[in-house]
C-alpha cells in the first residue's frame, strides 16, 4: 500500500489489476476524459502502457470503501518537462488520474483523492510543488484541482493529442507549504 486515508487507500497497481484497466479504458465514458474515445484498450495494450518497467511513474490502483474504483500515477517531472512548463528546479512531481467507476462520479471521491495524493507527495516524497496538466475543456478536473488548493500556472497550446486532435491544455500547480495540507 502507497497510503490509506479512512476509506481511501491507494496501492501498488499489480497482475490482477490488468482485466479492470481493459474494462475501464474501454468505456467511452471514461475515455472521454482519459485517452480518448478513440483510443480504446485490451488487456494486451494495458500490459504495454501500463505494466512496462522502462518508465518512472509509480501506478497505483486506487480502492474506496473496499471496493477498486480507478487508477492513479505519480512521477517526478523531467528536466524537459520542467523547462516546458517554465520551471528551472525543485523537486516537481506531476500526476495523472481517472475513476474509472462511473457510478462513483460527483461523490467528492477524486477531492479527496488528490488533496490526500498530493499530501503524499508533500510528506512523504518531499516535493516542492504538485503539477497537473489536464486540457482545457475538461472543467470537472479543473474544478476539483482548484477546490484542493491548485492555482492555474500555465497555457499549453496543442499538447495533448485528444480524439484526432491536438488540444490545449492548462498547467495547475501546488505549492509545498500551503496552509491547506492536513495529515495523513
Amino acid at each position: 500500500m502507497v497510503y490509506q486515508f479512512g476509506t481511501l487507500k491507494v496501492c501498488r497497481l499489480e497482475e490482477k489489476d490488468k482485466l479492470l484497466l481493459a474494462k475501464w479504458l474501454s468505456t467511452p465514458a471514461v475515455l472521454e476524459f482519459y485517452e480518448g474515445r478513440d483510443n480504446s484498450f485490451d488487456v494486451e495494450k494495458v500490459e504495454r502502457v501500463f505494466y512496462s518497467s522502462d518508465d518512472d511513474e509509480v501506478k497505483c490502483i486506487i480502492e474506496y470503501e473496499g471496493n477498486l474504483i480507478g487508477y492513479i500515477q505519480y512521477y517526478e517531472l523531467d528536466e524537459a518537462t520542467k523547462k516546458e512548463y517554465g520551471y528551472e528546479s525543485g523537486r516537481i512531481f506531476g500526476t495523472d488520474q481517472f475513476i474509472g467507476e462511473v457510478d462513483y462520479w460527483n461523490r467528492g471521491i477524486g477531492t479527496l483523492l488528490v488533496t490526500s495524493m498530493t499530501e503524499f507527495l508533500f510528506t512523504q516524497m518531499k516535493a516542492d510543488k504538485v503539477v497537473m496538466d489536464p486540457q482545457v475543456w475538461n472543467e470537472r478536473a479543473i474544478k476539483c484541482y482548484e477546490k484542493c488548493g491548485f492555482k492555474k500556472v500555465k497555457l499549453l497550446p496543442k499538447h495533448e493529442l485528444h480524439e484526432g486532435e491536438l488540444r490545449d491544455c492548462l498547467t495547475l500547480e501546488k505549492c509545498s507549504g500551503n496552509p491547506e495540507h492536513f495529515s495523513l
